[in-house]
């Protein structure tokens, strides 16, 4: 099923919020790091963009001005590029070996007590998102040790 690109955009908001930015998680997911430099470059370069348009037509001139604009909105697509990223990637299905995975850390936190949603047959990104989140918020660091 095709996603618009403001889901992808809404999707990508939502799972940079929802993952859990832990740092047993860092070596396992790319998550953390796309996560990070994207709230960089959402803070860092609208700013940077009209700084450079504004460089480059003071030195080069009026005449470069669409020159300086196509860079300008280069600067200004990176952050739209992570969220795409992070939205495609949050609506994709987990490979078998991640699935069996979210299966076990789900009945194991089940076991220790904690109220999840059932299982979906065929989990997503977001599912292990919530998953972890609820994982790192709720059990002790004993049981996040023993499984990340």
């Amino acid at each position: 099923m095709a996603q618009t690109l403001g889901g992808l955009f809404k999707d990508g908001q939502q799972y940079m919020q929802t993952w859990p930015t832990q740092e047993q998680l860092t070596t396992l997911f790319p998550e953390n790091r796309v996560i990070s430099a994207t709230r960089l470059s959402i803070k860092v370069m609208p700013p940077l963009a009209v700084l450079v348009v504004a460089t480059l037509v003071n030195v080069q001139g009026v005449q470069q001005l669409p020159q300086a604009l196509a860079v300008g909105a280069f600067f200004l697509t990176l952050p739209m590029q992570g969220l795409l990223w992070l939205g495609h990637r949050a609506n994709q299905i987990l490979p078998p070996a991640l699935s069996s995975w979210y299966f076990e850390i789900q009945h194991n936190m089940q076991l220790q007590g904690c109220s999840l949603q059932q299982p979906k047959g065929k989990p997503k990104y977001m599912e292990l998102a919530h998953l972890l989140k609820t994982a790192f918020e709720e059990l002790d660091k004993a049981f996040t040790r023993r499984w990340f």
